[in-house]
């Protein structure tokens, strides 16, 4: 039987998407191999969020050729949407397999293998209101498990190509994802992790499909539909009923989504964990209105400020672009003043990358690379400081760690897990911890980004 060897790129989607692919090849009696080894088959599932994600893709797919010159290869993924007519005319690549037809690899590997001829295998992606069913039993991660529960943006912001690669919102059943889940149950996952592409619009296409609705939708806006019908809060409230699931994450959210009603609703449910990533971006308005990004710092704070009323010590996470095309010194320094006064657990800080075919990519004034690297600098220290301000607050505090590996550090054996609020924690035991949920006291750092659990309690 034929040997394959896969490699991911990109966001947890496309993580999610690479396992279940890898799932469908197992079944029908592919030997899955890594990467680095040589195989008959190489897939790469690709990103093209920015240029530079182009190119490692293109990178990895000629690594692939040059590894074993005679092995299929087959490019999956976003870049194959975004970059359709450059794959054509590299001699890299025998299979190009689009967003919404990976179910499919199965079937399109063996027919170009029989036929020695590649099928079509891109759709339109941003003409399509199919969602690519999909469903994983296990990952490589043996408790904790993404779930995808939507594809596609009608977002646009000005700096993304993602609603171009990925097309229009298109929401997973309840039903579908249930069943996923209960499937993960039976094996032993106890945690899983709500994931997509923009999951704060989960149900915008439900709405157009009511009939009611969709009459409602043409003097509202069908995401306020969606959320005040409360699509997304719905299908949580349904997972925190599968007997066996004892944490949810929930992925991304767009600030807007965060109400009154929605905080309250959360905090009822004991399983969803105080641990909320944020999409910010900037925090200076005017930089916010030239991505597109529809709300305003000042909605961003009362949003942090409604989950910090319902939960205690939640974790806020975020995302920062710093060197957005003409972010002058002073609106830097107001993002900077604005991320000092929301008090980040963590924050995740990227240098603006051009990407070609967006609209920021032709904006004027682009900042200087060197600027770009001050700016990201000055933003990751201040990520550190606040980081481990956050952490510190559960010194001599007892918390509940799911377990997940073993792992040697400065020669001793520590099992390591993380708390509901994804802090790692580490502790020593004789006893096998993984995929376990213990309690227990948090007494020190054993490095700046673990701390130590000297005692469980129970």
């Amino acid at each position: 039987m034929k040997s394959v060897a896969l490699h991911n790129l990109g966001c947890k989607v496309n993580a999610y998407e690479i396992d279940v692919m890898q799932q469908m090849l197992q079944e029908n009696g592919y030997i899955i191999v890594p990467f680095d080894e040589k195989a008959d088959i190489y897939i790469v599932n690709t990103c093209s969020v920015t240029n530079i994600a182009d190119r490692k893709s293109r990178q990895m797919l000629h690594k692939a050729k040059k590894m074993n010159p005679e092995a299929i290869v087959v490019a999956t993924g976003c870049y194959v949407q975004t970059g359709k007519e450059a794959l054509e005319a590299d001699t890299s690549i025998d299979l190009a397999i689009g967003n919404n037809r990976k179910k499919e690899i199965v079937k399109i590997i063996e027919e170009y293998m029989e036929h020695h001829t590649a099928q079509d295998a891109i759709i339109d992606i941003n003409h399509t209101d199919e969602y690519e069913e999909m469903s994983l039993k296990q990952t490589a991660d043996h408790t904790r498990a993404y779930i995808k529960i939507q594809d596609g943006c009608n977002q646009f912001c000005s700096y993304c190509i993602i609603p171009y690669a990925r097309g229009r919102v298109r929401s997973r059943d309840a039903q579908n994802i249930l069943a996923e889940i209960n499937g993960l149950v039976a094996a032993g996952y106890q945690e899983v992790v709500l994931t997509g592409i923009h999951i704060s619009s989960y149900g915008i296409d439900f709405v157009e499909k009511d009939s009611d609705d969709y009459l409602n939708a043409q003097t509202h806006n069908a995401k306020d539909i969606a959320q005040r019908k409360g699509y997304l809060l719905s299908l949580i409230q349904q997972i925190h009923q599968i007997e066996g699931i004892k944490r949810i994450r929930i992925g991304s959210l767009e600030p807007r989504i965060i109400t009154e009603e929605f905080a309250a609703a959360l905090c009822r449910l004991s399983k969803v964990c105080p641990h909320f990533h944020l999409s910010l971006q900037s925090g200076c308005d005017e930089t916010l209105k030239r991505m597109n990004r529809h709300y305003s710092a000042g909605e961003y704070y009362e949003k942090v400020e409604l989950l910090r009323r319902y939960f205690d010590h939640p974790a806020i996470t975020t995302d920062v672009i710093v060197g957005f095309p003409e972010e002058s010194e002073q609106e830097f320094l107001t993002t900077k003043e604005f991320l000092d006064k929301i008090q980040f657990y963590e924050m995740h800080i990227f240098k603006y990358s051009k990407r070609e075919g967006t609209v920021a990519a032709a904006m004027k004034n682009q900042v200087l690379d060197t600027v770009k690297m001050q700016r990201s600098n000055e933003l990751l220290s201040m990520e550190k400081k606040q980081s481990e301000e956050f952490r510190a607050y559960y010194l001599n505090q007892v918390e509940e760690v799911l377990f997940e590996e073993e792992k040697v550090i400065e020669g001793k054996h520590y099992w390591i897990g993380h708390t509901r609020q994804y802090v790692k924690v580490a502790v020593q035991s004789e006893e096998n911890l993984s995929n376990r949920i213990k309690c227990g006291k948090i007494e020190e750092f054993l490095q700046k980004d673990i701390m130590l659990m000297t005692r469980i309690i129970s």
